[in-house]
């Protein structure tokens, strides 16, 4: 097991919990931010500043064995560019990472584990045809393009230097504190407001928090995950309305639905410039984590009805304002 693990992007969703649950097992946890962070763990932390293709990590490096990188340009909000954002997510997403790998492989650093997205394989998946690992990558969006890019240069590194590469593929991922499209329909459905996504079929892979964590960790210390590319995802594909029924009930409440035809919605979300949030409420995407099982000998720990109701009870208390 590694004695020191670097978590880049420690202050985000994931990397707060991850540091937890990292100290509780017995790891020595160093964590990298961009700038100060005033709810900081009793854990060292190293500001890094920007994340671009100069960036200095020396300070941060000293003395680990595993880099966990999760620190990412994901969105930026009303930007415009002709090229979709591209070149500033590559500025992080790619000439950052290759930077930090880059400065891992001169002092030695065993492992760099690099969380992508299942951006990387698409945006839909057609009924029974869930994404695979081993799948033609065939990103939509600018930062889709950035992660995959990103991937390709650390196999490329992982090839020339021997440095051990490990690849993880989130879809959407939600637990306590979770932001975007889930907590909005968390506040909706908290308020009983009627939502019309009653008659969507449609079948989607999600990951809990603790699930995704659980992966991470295994990654850190599996002789298996070596240069390994794997998908993640709780092993238990929801439609949109059963989602929302099983929020409903993690938050005590009951899901109004209306049965409003998939087509007025995506429609209506054209009109007013919200398509991409229409795919993703109507449209299939599911992961096949067959691989993950095999290779890794992993399983969900925590099912999606007990993520969900942790989910909830964290939203209830207010924590999230």
């Amino acid at each position: 097991m590694p004695n020191r693990v670097l978590v880049t992007g420690a202050n985000g969703f994931i990397g707060k919990s991850l540091c937890l649950e990292l100290l509780r097992q017995g790891y020595s946890v160093r964590r990298a931010i961009r700038g100060r962070d005033k709810r900081a763990l009793n854990v060292e932390t190293v500001s890094i500043g920007h994340i671009n293709s100069t960036t200095t990590w020396t300070e941060a490096l000293s003395g680990v064995d595993v880099i966990i990188h999760l620190a990412a340009r994901v969105h930026v909000m009303k930007e415009i560019s002709t090229d979709g954002g591209l070149a500033e997510f590559r500025k992080v997403n790619v000439e950052g990472t290759l930077n930090l790998a880059r400065q891992a492989v001169e002092l030695d650093i065993k492992r760099f584990i690099f969380i992508s997205s299942i951006k990387v394989n698409g945006e839909e998946t057609s009924s029974g045809a869930p994404y695979t690992a081993e799948d033609k990558p065939a990103p939509v969006d600018a930062y889709g393009v950035s992660k995959r890019e990103a991937e390709d240069a650390l196999r490329q590194l992982a090839n020339e230097t021997g440095i051990e590469v490990v690849i993880i593929r989130p879809p959407l991922i939600y637990g306590p504190g979770v932001k975007a499209n889930f907590h909005s329909m968390m506040r909706y459905l908290d308020k009983s407001i009627p939502l019309p996504l009653g008659a969507i079929q449609n079948q989607r892979s999600l990951v809990a928090l603790d699930n995704m964590i659980d992966l991470i960790i295994t990654c850190t210390h599996h002789p298996a995950a070596i240069n390994q590319t794997f998908l993640v995802s709780d092993g238990e594909d929801v439609s949109t309305p059963a989602l929302l029924k099983l929020m409903a009930i993690a938050l005590g409440k009951k899901a109004w639905l209306i049965p409003l035809p998939t087509v007025v919605i995506k429609q209506c979300a054209c009109l007013i410039g919200k398509r991409a949030i229409a795919i993703r409420l109507c449209g299939s995407l599911q992961v096949d984590i067959s691989k993950t099982r095999e290779l890794l000998g992993w399983a969900p720990p925590v099912k999606i009805n007990d993520a969900l109701l942790k989910t909830a009870k964290f939203y209830k208390s207010g924590l999230h304002e």
